[in-house]
Parts: structure tokens; C-alpha cells; sequence
């Protein structure tokens, strides 16, 4: 029963992260960078794979009209504009997230953060490839690129905060 009851306090916790981290946004078109990533991989490093529930009732709390999303934007037409796959990203990368950090070794951790970031680029990048009428390739430069770095610097911020409570 302690684990249900953990797992609902972190659920609740991890979409108040997610929601507040989608308010500190920085707006590059067409996809503003947010913090919401960065507790999305700590939502996978704490909760391992449990952390899709959060993350899951995060998005779906967004489609139906709550206004999480950055900037405090709801509905389906976020999901169905060209920052929704990025947004549905964020549950297979929670789940690659956690898997990773239900490991022991540091080089599978942090080869789980880059690859559930990994994850988001992908889901990101296609649907605004399909959204926006874009080549990969243009999709990649506009929903990519601009956001390496600051990207990279969630991942370590995350895999250093890991240390900490893994």
C-alpha cells in the first residue's frame, strides 16, 4: 500500500513540476524551450518506469483544457499544432528515463537521459515535419537544432541531480 501511495504523491508533484516548468519558457519559434523537460527526466529518475503516469496525466490533462502547456496554453490543438509531438515525447521519454535509472550502471543512466531526450526530438520532429508540411530535415533544423544545448545542459543538470536522489 506505501508504494501506491508513493507513487500518487509523485505523481502529483511531477505534474505540478512539469506544469510550472512549462511557465519558464524561453519563445523560439516554432517550439519555445521550457524547462518541462528537465522534470520530465527527473520524474523517470525518481519514479523509474512509473513516471508515464505522471507525465501521461500531464498531457491529457492538457488536452482537455487545462492550461499546462507552455505558456499556459490547453487543448487539443496543442497536441494537433507543431508542439504536440514534442509533448507526446514526453511519455515514451519518461519510460526510457526510468528504465535507464532502474539500472545500477551510470553509463546506462546516462545513456537513458540522452536517449529519452532523444525520444522527445523524434516524436517532436515528425509530427512538425506532418504539421507544418516541413522535410525532416527543415523540421529537425526548426524543432532541433536551436535546442542542443540547452537540451545537453538539462540532461547533465538532471543526471547530477540524479546522483543525488537515485
Amino acid at each position: 500500500m506505501k508504494h501506491r501511495a508513493q507513487i500518487l504523491a509523485y505523481s502529483g508533484t511531477f505534474i505540478a513540476l512539469i506544469a510550472a516548468g512549462s511557465w519558464i519558457s524561453i519563445p523560439l519559434p516554432p517550439v519555445p524551450l521550457t524547462l518541462q523537460t528537465l522534470f520530465v527526466l527527473l520524474a523517470g529518475i525518481v519514479m523509474h518506469r512509473y513516471a508515464v503516469i505522471p507525465v501521461g496525466l500531464y498531457v491529457l490533462l492538457g488536452a482537455a483544457n487545462l492550461p499546462i502547456f507552455h505558456n499556459g496554453t490547453a487543448g487539443l490543438g496543442v497536441l494537433l499544432g507543431p508542439t504536440g509531438g514534442f509533448l507526446l515525447g514526453f511519455v515514451p521519454a519518461a519510460l526510457i528515463a526510468g528504465l535507464a535509472y532502474e539500472q545500477q550502471s551510470a553509463k546506462c543512466r546516462a545513456a537513458g537521459l540522452i536517449a529519452a531526450t532523444g525520444a522527445i526530438y523524434l516524436f517532436g520532429v515528425v509530427w512538425l515535419s506532418y504539421s507544418a508540411s516541413l522535410s525532416l530535415l527543415q523540421a529537425a533544423l526548426l524543432g532541433v537544432a536551436p535546442f542542443i544545448i540547452g537540451d545537453a545542459v538539462k540532461v547533465l543538470a538532471a543526471y547530477t541531480i540524479g546522483k543525488r536522489v537515485a
